[in-house]
């Protein structure tokens, strides 16, 4: 009859063998796991895609995360941050320098629905930024008390997180490799469309424009507008605003802080429009989901999935 020591010894020596698995390198630590993508989700829908469709099969509890990481050998690994930019922020520095993964060779991706304005993308389309910006920070006043400040809004300074470029080369190779991906798309969501002017028979496609990050999830024109200015004002007039989003201003500063905001990528994928159609209430609308979140939760997969492989197969040179 084997012994408890020996059982014991047995159960050290799997437990050896799985940690060494998924380090995945043999120049990495071997206490750390070996990371190529990171992909970055904010709530649980954007994530379960991720966590049904993958095998994912090693948990990493990480002190201060909102969610554990999982990983699987190929060096794939799938986070869950929390929604609004707190939650993403406090995620992300706690995954950065917990000490348990390896991100020398590693890529981070943001991969999440998004709104948008009608003018801009539809329903189901994915959207790699080249610029993030903040809508919160500065000064908000009531246009009607200040009719000389344009939207009622003044940057006052830059905060260090106001707006983020990304690596221009990154974001257009990331969109090479995937502007021919298969977007899924419905019948629903083309009556949605219609509903907004100059929507109706729109597809959803793969786009590069950029994001915009706030806390407040809003809705309506003049609020669309005037984050339409806060990003020309931001990127001294070299953005295109084209989605809205809760998160990516903090992850960017995170990466940023460790020394990896070059390696960022955002995926945005069109859930939702950021103002009501014409007749349509902006609590109707801020209320009522539409046929794009399953496209956008789909896209977001497909899209970001492609852009994975590609990043996988082309690791950072340094």
């Amino acid at each position: 009859m084997t012994s408890r020591r020996q059982k014991f010894a047995v159960a050290l020596g799997v437990a050896a063998l799985a940690v060494a698995g998924c380090s995945g390198s043999s120049g990495g630590d071997p206490g750390k796991i070996d990371v190529g993508v990171l992909v970055i989700t904010m709530f649980d829908p954007e994530n379960q895609v991720w966590l049904q469709r993958e095998q994912l099969p090693t948990t990493v509890e990480v002190p201060g995360a909102y969610k554990p990481v999982r990983c699987n050998n190929d060096h794939l690994c799938v986070a869950e941050t929390g929604q609004g930019k707190a939650n993403a922020a406090t995620t992300m520095m706690a995954i950065l320098g917990s000490g348990k993964f390896n991100f020398d060779k590693a890529y981070f991706l943001t991969a999440g629905i998004a709104g948008t304005p009608p003018d801009q993308g539809t329903l189901g389309s994915a959207v790699w930024a080249r610029w993030v910006v903040d809508f919160d920070l500065g000064n908000h006043l009531d246009p009607a008390e200040a009719p000389g400040v344009p939207f009622g809004y003044r940057p006052v300074e830059d905060y260090n997180t106001a707006a983020f470029q990304l690596d221009e080369s990154l974001v257009d190779r990331v969109f090479d490799a995937t502007r021919e991906a298969t977007l899924a798309d419905s019948p629903e969501a083309a009556a949605d469309r219609a509903k907004y002017p100059g929507q109706q028979d729109r597809k959803p496609t793969v786009m590069k424009c950029d994001t915009m990050t706030g806390d407040d999830f809003y809705s309506g024109k003049p609020l669309s507008d005037t984050a339409r200015y806060i990003m020309d004002l931001r990127t001294k007039g070299q953005g295109a605003y084209c989605t809205t989003q809760m998160e990516d201003n903090a992850t960017a500063a995170a990466l940023k802080a460790h020394g990896y905001l070059d390696r960022y990528v955002s995926l945005r994928t069109v859930s939702n429009f950021d103002q009501p159609y014409p007749g349509q209430s902006v609590v109707d609308h801020i209320d009522h989901s539409t046929s794009g979140f399953e496209l956008g939760l789909d896209n977001a997969y497909t899209v970001g999935r492609a852009a994975a492989d590609y990043l996988l197969k082309n690791p950072p040179e340094k």
